[in-house]
Protein backbone atom coordinates (compact mmCIF):
# COMPACT_ATOMS: atom_id res chain seq x y z
CA UNK A 1 0.00 0.00 0.00
CA UNK A 2 1.35 3.43 -0.87
CA UNK A 3 1.66 6.41 1.47
CA UNK A 4 -1.60 7.88 0.14
CA UNK A 5 -3.67 5.00 1.46
CA UNK A 6 -4.15 3.24 -1.87
CA UNK A 7 -4.98 6.31 -3.92
CA UNK A 8 -2.26 5.71 -6.50
CA UNK A 9 -4.83 5.77 -9.34
CA UNK A 10 -5.19 9.55 -8.94
CA UNK A 11 -2.89 11.68 -11.08
CA UNK A 12 0.25 12.65 -9.20
CA UNK A 13 0.34 15.98 -11.03
CA UNK A 14 -2.33 18.45 -9.83
CA UNK A 15 -1.98 20.37 -13.10
CA UNK A 16 -2.95 17.25 -15.08
CA UNK A 17 -5.98 16.68 -12.86
CA UNK A 18 -7.15 20.28 -13.28
CA UNK A 19 -6.63 20.15 -17.04
CA UNK A 20 -8.61 16.91 -17.25
CA UNK A 21 -11.45 18.42 -15.21
CA UNK A 22 -11.51 21.55 -17.40
CA UNK A 23 -11.63 19.37 -20.54
CA UNK A 24 -14.54 17.37 -19.12
CA UNK A 25 -16.43 20.53 -18.19
CA UNK A 26 -15.81 22.00 -21.65
CA UNK A 27 -17.09 18.80 -23.26
CA UNK A 28 -20.25 18.93 -21.13
CA UNK A 29 -20.83 22.57 -22.03
CA UNK A 30 -20.27 21.72 -25.69
CA UNK A 31 -22.85 18.91 -25.47
CA UNK A 32 -25.36 21.21 -23.77
CA UNK A 33 -24.89 23.81 -26.49
CA UNK A 34 -25.37 21.17 -29.20
CA UNK A 35 -28.64 19.96 -27.67
CA UNK A 36 -29.85 23.54 -27.21
CA UNK A 37 -29.08 24.41 -30.84
CA UNK A 38 -30.64 21.18 -32.09
CA UNK A 39 -33.83 21.92 -30.19
CA UNK A 40 -33.90 25.52 -31.30
CA UNK A 41 -33.12 24.93 -34.97
CA UNK A 42 -34.91 21.65 -35.64
CA UNK A 43 -37.97 22.35 -33.52
CA UNK A 44 -38.61 25.64 -35.30
CA UNK A 45 -38.07 24.00 -38.67
CA UNK A 46 -40.03 20.77 -38.17
CA UNK A 47 -42.85 21.61 -35.78
CA UNK A 48 -44.72 24.69 -36.99
CA UNK A 49 -47.78 24.05 -34.78
CA UNK A 50 -46.87 22.20 -31.55
CA UNK A 51 -49.52 19.86 -30.24
CA UNK A 52 -49.92 17.05 -27.75
CA UNK A 53 -47.86 14.62 -29.86
CA UNK A 54 -45.57 14.61 -32.88
CA UNK A 55 -46.89 13.45 -36.23
CA UNK A 56 -44.92 10.87 -38.22
CA UNK A 57 -43.83 13.65 -40.57
CA UNK A 58 -42.62 15.78 -37.67
CA UNK A 59 -40.71 12.81 -36.20
CA UNK A 60 -39.06 12.13 -39.57
CA UNK A 61 -38.19 15.80 -40.01
CA UNK A 62 -36.70 16.00 -36.51
CA UNK A 63 -34.60 12.87 -37.04
CA UNK A 64 -33.26 14.05 -40.40
CA UNK A 65 -32.63 17.57 -39.11
CA UNK A 66 -30.78 16.31 -36.04
CA UNK A 67 -28.60 13.96 -38.07
CA UNK A 68 -27.65 16.72 -40.52
CA UNK A 69 -27.04 19.25 -37.77
CA UNK A 70 -24.83 16.85 -35.78
CA UNK A 71 -22.90 15.88 -38.90
CA UNK A 72 -22.24 19.54 -39.67
CA UNK A 73 -21.34 20.21 -36.02
CA UNK A 74 -18.82 17.35 -36.07
CA UNK A 75 -17.26 18.55 -39.32
CA UNK A 76 -16.87 22.09 -38.02
CA UNK A 77 -15.50 20.83 -34.69
CA UNK A 78 -12.88 18.65 -36.39
CA UNK A 79 -11.78 21.50 -38.62
CA UNK A 80 -11.59 23.86 -35.64
CA UNK A 81 -9.53 21.43 -33.54
CA UNK A 82 -7.22 20.80 -36.51
CA UNK A 83 -6.70 24.51 -36.98
CA UNK A 84 -5.95 25.04 -33.29
CA UNK A 85 -3.44 22.18 -33.38
CA UNK A 86 -1.72 23.54 -36.50
CA UNK A 87 -1.52 27.04 -35.05
CA UNK A 88 -0.15 25.67 -31.77
CA UNK A 89 2.49 23.68 -33.66
CA UNK A 90 3.46 26.72 -35.73
CA UNK A 91 3.61 28.93 -32.65
CA UNK A 92 5.79 26.41 -30.89
CA UNK A 93 8.16 26.23 -33.87
CA UNK A 94 8.50 30.01 -33.96
CA UNK A 95 9.19 30.17 -30.23
CA UNK A 96 11.93 27.55 -30.55
CA UNK A 97 13.89 29.64 -33.08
Amino acid sequence: MDSLGGMSSYPSDPKTAVMRQVQQEAAMQNARMLVEKLNEHCFERCIPKPGAALSKGEESCMSACMEKYMSAWNTVSKQYVGRIQRESAQGGAVQNL
